[in-house]
């Protein structure tokens, strides 16, 4: 078994008499294992990064943007290493592991362009008599240490979506990864300090649940980026106090496929975005409603695509379909896919699970009430549903509640202006799966899903504050 890895703090390398194993998913192998940070440790990161944002919020934006385009380099060159680690830890498949490796990259080089454009505006104020002579000015600055808290299914790409926009704004980071995917955030913090971010300013702590609670609700952090269960995303916005929150928590995202849709296209991606990392994705596809009229050819379409997905061992290189993070995390989707069952709805593909092995499955029949179409199931797992009328099928899709994002299949640009108007999500894909993310876009949802956007440049806004000046320009005369 290979030696336990230090954690980070202000840059240093510790360790502790408390070591906790990381187990690959597929066999349940030790396939690593970590120190775990102690009160002191915790004491000490938040000392250090509060040191730091007094050398970080001087940085200029050249030297930000410097940091990141070597982290960006560091990234690539250590790709192949991060994506065994993604995959070891998190039962990624080799392709997809591969795939995140490179959106780290990209996300931290977006990251770096935004950190030369954080802009002000400069505001005539004179819009009424009193206001003659005063010019206003704005400006956007760091706010303080930003405590990352990622989940286990992007263990590398989600904390450069916290980690990156936090050193574009000038911000000290703590990064606390899931508990399950701690080892690519340690290899991550290695290279901020191989890319010159000053050491007192990044921690990552591999550590309990009750202190992670503790940094939550230390008033010396200025903002929580949390990605993660609504759950646990709700509570931390509850004991947070009157820092600023950011909140990513998932759903149950809808397509909705009408009659003029390409049905080859939809069907095809749908099976790509419902089962991809074994659908435990924010924005997997859950439910999916097809106009009646296509209903039958879209299973026709979609049914066999299902069952040639390969199931297996991640290391595979032509494994579609890898683990579920754990035992427990499957058997708790098999369960609500059971109690489907049990009501009424039919299992036309998968169905079945083998401890973390969770076959493709789609469903039928079902109920808007049903736990498959009302909770989040994050497991590979599908249901579809037939409709009569378009604004019926939207008003399915409202009726959850979460409101990450939904796609619609429509060639008919008054259904696009309507999804538009009417869709309570943070975003709308016309043409795709729900599961569309490119890595600079606005990226977040309403609802139970969270607050607050995610892309760099939307997460600089909120990990920075306006400051306003304002000019009398009579004030300098004699």
């Amino acid at each position: 078994m290979r030696d336990p890895v230090p954690f980070l703090i202000g840059g240093e390398r510790r360790r502790s008499a408390d070591v906790a194993d990381i187990r690959f998913p597929y066999t349940g192998d030790v396939a690593g294992c970590v120190f775990l940070a102690g009160d002191g440790d915790v004491e000490d990161a938040v000392r250090a990064a509060t040191a730091g944002f007094a050398v970080t919020r001087r940085l200029p934006a050249y030297a930000r943007s410097r940091v990141l385009d070597r982290l960006a380099d560091l990234i690539e060159e250590r790709g192949d290493e991060l994506a065994e680690a993604i995959v070891l830890e998190a039962g990624k498949t080799k392709t997809l592991a591969r795939g995140e490796a490179a959106r780290a990259a990209e996300t931290i080089r977006i990251s770096a362009e935004e950190a030369r454009r954080i802009h002000g505006e400069i505001l005539p104020l004179d819009w009424n008599s009193a206001g003659e002579g005063y010019t206003g000015y704005t400006r956007r600055f760091p706010i303080g240490p930003i405590l990352c808290i990622t989940g286990f299914n992007f263990p590398l790409n989600l904390a450069c979506h916290k980690v990156g926009p936090a050193i574009a704004a000038g911000n000290p980071v703590i990064l606390k990864p899931a508990t399950k995917t701690p080892l690519t955030a340690l290899l991550l913090g290695e290279m901020v300090l191989d890319a010159g971010f000053p050491p007192e300013a990044i921690s990552v702590l591999p550590c309990t649940t009750g202190r992670a609670e503790r940094l939550v609700a230390d008033d010396r952090i200025a903002y929580v980026s949390f990605t993660g269960s609504p759950d646990v995303g709700w509570h931390i916005k509850a004991i947070a106090g009157r820092k600023r929150v950011g909140l990513e928590l998932g759903g149950n995202a809808a397509a909705v496929v009408c009659e003029d849709a390409d049905i080859v296209h939809a069907a095809s991606r749908v099976t790509a975005g419902a089962f991809s990392n074994a659908g435990q994705v924010c924005i997997s596809v859950q439910r999916v409603f097809v106009h009646a009229s296509v209903y039958d050819r879209f299973l026709d379409e979609l049914l066999p695509r299902v069952r040639s997905l390969k199931v297996g061992d991640p290391r595979q290189d032509d494994t579609d379909v890898g683990p579920m993070i754990s035992p427990e995390a499957a058997a708790g989707a098999h369960e609500k896919v059971a109690e489907a069952v049990r009501e009424g709805a039919r299992v036309l593909a998968g169905g079945s699970c083998d401890g973390t092995l969770f076959e493709p499955t789609v469903l039928v029949d079902t109920a808007p009430a049903m736990r498959v179409n009302r909770t989040e199931i994050f497991a590979p797992v599908v249901t579809v549903t037939p409709y009569d009328a378009y604004a019926e099928a939207l008003a399915r899709v409202n009726d959850s509640p979460f409101g990450l994002q939904a796609g619609v299949f429509t060639r008919d640009m008054r259904r696009i202006m309507q999804a538009l108007e009417e869709l309570r999500v943070g975003g709308v894909v016309i043409g795709d799966i729900p599961t569309v993310r490119m890595d600079h876009m606005p990226y977040g949802g309403v609802k139970a899903s969270g607050l607050g956007r995610e892309g760099p440049r939307y997460a600089i806004e909120e990990m920075t504050e306006m400051r306003l000046m304002v000019v009398n320009a009579g004030g300098w005369e004699s």
